[in-house]
This record gives structure tokens, sequence and C-alpha cells, in this order.
């Protein structure tokens, strides 16, 4: 299935919410049943505090000791079972949410991580969305608080109306004079909400800048430019461009929400006249309206508050985990082959071209191209050729735009994500620095055999890195990272080598990708590796292998079986070193160019 171009709208408040509840089920099926009971069963004694205050005054006013009595121990037990069933409720909700908060923050953690495309990571609008829900997970636990007290403030509301009626069937309209704090309390997070996310891009720009002013790997540029207090001025000016049009949407549904309880307000005075003066009621019956009635602004005041918490931050936490959800499972859709066994055919790209989402330019354009099985692609081009985004497509991060990529046949598109990464190896020249210990850093590259010393020894060794690991002082097991304990830095070089061995840990993948891995080492020291691996890859036909090598060093481009040249989006030329050297084209303009350097 291809993403498509616009980003999907989030679902709906409450399927969101339905869920993930049904996501704390799954986690904590007994939890979920005992808090939410215990918030239920909390609020029925503080419900009935009116009318044991209202029996109490009438047994008192009357002379009816029984009734004065048994209001009394009614009124004291309703006390002390509000407080203890609320601090029950309370840890017990606190214990619910602690468990859950690892299983949620797990959940978000493994969907952005496994998701088959990378495009929520490099698009506006992905990382913008992704960005408040990352702010989000962390409280998203606090959704089931608020919802569990949300109903239990209903369930009070409940039993204070029906003291109501009792007296009298006309205060069931105070309900009607409610629902306008209700509803602003509702629309009120939403339009606040809307305001955050429109400039959650400027939000976001602050926090990088205030990262730049104050981490380490900035800090040396940041020093000798003396651009800090350039910095903390766009910080400023970053963060006020979002919090101004926030601010005003708060001051403007404020006032409406002020308006709304205004008019709560005055309707309660005059049912305690209408009780009062026109019914002639009874003491009980006026004291009981009084309480009842006061506790009902309370509880519609409170529940309106948990409304707006649940419908706002909570709710909105919860719609974008559903839409995480759906985004990855949309990507996955129809992705149901294994990954082949072996390649015996070839890799195929037929009629390729690609733009990156939420662009029309594009990067490739109508690419045809058959690896074969066992042989070592090098790819060439100036830079913007498109070399990184056709192995990014190779590597399934992204979609074509049209065309296709076939695999012995098969439509790569059509073989699940994790089944085709699990054959896959290499490294990039944007790796990343993983600081664990060396041993972990480098195992990663093939999770199963992480802490296998003698795969990891054979990896490094393979990768040229065994100067690295001998240079430090406890081998495998040194703790990467200087803000570690006992952790030391090593240089951009070292930190590449290692990245190169992390790619050879996986022996016998599909598909090997080397995307200029090496460009901190020296022209000597790439060729000499490039041509052991070539070597042995050339040696290892079993599972046909292919591999890709991009590398902007020709010495070390000539050494592949076949190579493939990129200019403006288009492959221009293909073959081997001779046969395109003997074309007299762009490759070998290139290469006569670089040659040229080197004399």
């Amino acid at each position: 299935m291809k993403p498509v171009d616009k980003i999907a709208p989030m679902p709906g408040a409450w399927p969101s919410m339905w869920r993930a509840i049904v996501r704390a089920r799954e986690a904590e099926p007994l939890l979920l049943t005992v808090s939410f009971s215990l918030a239920l069963l909390a609020a029925l004694p503080d419900a009935l505090l009116a009318l044991w205050l209202s029996l109490l005054a009438a047994g008192i006013l009357a002379g009816k000791r029984g009734q004065t009595l048994a209001a009394a121990v009614g009124l004291g037990a309703s006390a002390a079972a509000t407080w203890i069933l609320r601090v029950v409720s309370d840890r017990t909700q606190r214990r619910f949410r602690e468990r859950l908060t690892i299983t949620l923050e797990a959940h978000v953690a493994r969907l952005q991580a496994s998701a088959a495309s990378v495009e929520h990571h490099e698009r506006q609008e992905y990382v913008d969305r992704l960005a408040m829900l990352r702010n989000q997970v962390f409280v998203l636990d606090h959704m089931y608080f608020s919802l569990f007290t949300t109903c239990g403030w209903i369930l009070r509301l409940g039993v204070t109306l029906a003291l109501l009626v009792s007296i009298h069937p006309a205060l069931a309209l105070l309900t009607l004079f409610a629902l306008p704090t209700v509803f602003t309390s509702t629309w009120r997070p939403e339009v606040e909400r809307k305001a955050e996310e429109r400039g959650a891009w400027a939000n976001r720009l602050a926090r990088h800048l205030f990262d730049l002013a104050t981490t380490a790997p900035p800090g040396k540029e940041v020093r000798v430019t003396g651009i800090g207090p350039s910095l903390i001025e766009q910080r400023r000016s970053a963060w006020q461009y979002w919090f101004g049009p926030v601010a005003a949407a708060r001051r403007g549904t404020a006032g409406w929400q002020t308006l709304s309880w205004a008019v709560f307000a005055l309707a309660y005075v005059a049912a305690v006249v209408f009780v009062s003066s026109v019914m002639k009621a009874s003491p009980g019956s006026v004291l009981l309206v009084l309480a009842a009635g006061s506790r009902l602004s309370a509880y519609i005041g409170a529940a309106v508050g948990e409304i707006g918490f649940l419908r706002g931050f909570w709710l909105d936490g919860s719609k974008r985990l559903a839409w995480l959800e759906d985004y990855v499972a949309s990507l996955q859709y129809g992705a149901d082959a294994p990954a082949p066994a072996t390649i015996s055919e070839s890799i195929e790209l037929e009629h390729l071209s690609f733009a990156y989402p939420g662009t029309t330019r594009l990067v490739l354009e109508d690419v045809n191209l058959r690896l074969k099985p066992g042989s070592v692609i090098a790819i060439v081009g100036e830079n913007g050729a498109g070399k990184t985004t056709l192995v990014k497509l190779l590597c399934r991060l992204y979609q074509p735009s049209s065309g296709r990529i076939l695999v012995d046949g098969v439509d790569l598109s059509r073989i699940a994500p994790e089944a085709w990464r699990s054959r896959l190896a290499g490294a990039f020249q944007d790796f990343f620095r993983f600081e664990f210990s060396v041993l972990n850093s480098v195992g990663v590259g093939d999770l199963p055999l992480h802490q296998d010393e003698p795969a990891v020894k054979a990896a490094v060794s393979y990768a040229g890195a065994d100067d690295v690991v001998d240079g430090l002082a406890h081998g495998l097991q040194t703790q990467l990272g200087p803000t570690w304990p006992e952790g030391v830095e090593i240089s951009f070089g070292q930190w590449q080598k290692l990245a190169l061995a992390r790619g050879f840990m996986r022996r016998q993948p599909l598909l090997m990708i080397l995307d200029e891995p090496t460009a901190a080492l020296d022209a000597e020291t790439e060729h000499a590796l490039f041509e052991r691996f070539a070597t042995a890859a050339r040696e290892r036909t079993s599972d046909g292998c292919v591999t890709i090598l991009v590398s902007h060093r020709f010495s070390t481009v000539r050494m592949a079986d076949f190579i493939v040249v990129l200019d403006g989006a288009h492959l221009v030329e293909s073959g081997s070193h001779e046969e395109l050297m003997a074309k007299g084209g762009q490759y070998a303009e290139l290469y006569g160019m670089q040659a040229a350097a080197y004399r």
C-alpha cells in the first residue's frame, strides 16, 4: 500500500479513548477493574452528605432523637468512608498508572521504531504531531485517572440531582443551566490545542535553540562564533511566536467559560429563592437544597474541569496514539510475504520514480536497473543525484512514487518490512553513535548475537577496527560516551569504524548496503577495506547477496562488477569500469577529474 501524500486526520476522540482503554485492559486487567470500581464507590458516601445534613436538621427541629442519631451516624460514616475510599482509590490508581506508563512508553517507542517508513521522522506535519505525542506519552497514564475521576463526579451529580428532584421536579432545570459550562469546558481545550498545534514548529524551534545553547556537541562553535546571545534572542522570538496565539485563544475561551458559570450561579440563587419563598418548604428541605445545590455546583465544577482535562490533553494524546497505530498499520497493509531465503534471479527496478512526501520534485525518475545476485554494484554521481534515495528505497524505508522494485519477481512492497530488513546489512555515512559498551554498540548489528564476543570480534576485524578496540582500556567492555560512568570519547573516524563493524555483524545478508560508510577514512584505507570485502562477497555466492557501494572515491568504485551513474534523478550510464571508460561519457569525465587531482 503506497502512503498517501497528505497526512491522515487523527481518529475521533471517543474511539481513540476506547482503544486506549482496551490497551490498558490487555496490559493490567485486574488493576483497571479495581481502580475504576473504587473511583465509583468513593463517590457515593460523599454524594450522600447533603441527605444526612437534611435529616439531621429535620430531626433536631422536630425533636426526633432516633432520626437525629441515625443521621449523625450516617453523616460520620459517610465522611469516614469518603476519606478511606479516596485514599485507597488514589493509591490503587497510582499503582495502576505506574505500571501502565511503562507499557505505553514502550508501545509508542516500538511503533515509531518498527514503522516501515521513516517519513514520520522527516516530514514537518508528522514531526509536529509526534513531538506533541512524545510530550504527552509520559503523562498519558493520567488519562485513566481523569476518566475514572470524571465518572465519579458524574455519579455524584446523578445522586445529587435525585435528591433535588425529591424536593421538586422543577429543580432538575438546574442541569440545563449547567450545560453551557459543560459545553465551554469541552470546547475550550480543543480550541487551545489547535492553536498549540498550528505553532508546534515554532515550539520545536525554541527547544532546538535551547539545546544548541546548553548542550555539549555545539558548545565549541557556539563559543567561537559568539552566537550565544543570538540563540537566546531567537529562542525567545520563536517561543513568543508559538505562545502568542495560544494565549489569545486561552483569553477568548476563558471569557465564554466565565459567562457560562455566571448563568449557572444565577439559576442556583433562583432555585434557593423558589424553595424557601415560593414553595415555603420545611427547614430540612431548604437545607437539603442549600447543601445539595452547593455540592451540585462543586460537582459540576469538578466534573467540568476534569472533562476539560480529559477532552484536552488526555484525549488529544490518545488520538495521537491511535493515529500512530493506524499510520504504522497502513504501511504494512498487504505486506505479508516472507523474505526470500536467497536471491536466485535478481533485484530489479522497473520504471522507478520517487519524490519525497510533501514535494513534487522527482529525486529519481524512470530508473530501470537489474542487480544480479552475487554482484558488487557501485552507485556514483554528484551530490543530490539520488544515490542515497535509491538506497533508502532498496531498504524499504520509502515506497516508490511510481514503478516498483522486484526481488526474484516479487514486489518488494508485498514483503513484510521486518522480514526484509532482517536480511539487510551495511553501514551509512550518517551513522548513529550508540553510547553502549563497545560490545553492544557493534553487536546490535545482529541483535541475536549482540552479546556474542567471538561474533563481535570477527565483525570488528572484518571492518579493520581492531586498532580502535585494542586502544581502549577495557576492550569490548568499554563504555562509550563521556557523559556515562567510566565512559570514554572516541574520534569521529573511530566511531565510523565501529559503525562499519556493526554493519558487518550479519554475515549472510541478501542485500549489503555500504553508503559512504568510510568517509572519515583515508582513500588508501578505504580502498584496502573494500577490496577485501568485495573479494569475500564474490566468494560467497550461495545466498546471492547483492552488495551496493556508494562512494565518491573512484579508486574504490572501479573494483565493482557493475557501476551505475546517476545524474539529475536519471540513470545516465551503467556498466563495468572498463566499459564506461571506453564510452568516454560522464563516468570517464568524473574519473579523469579525480585522477588528475591525485597526480
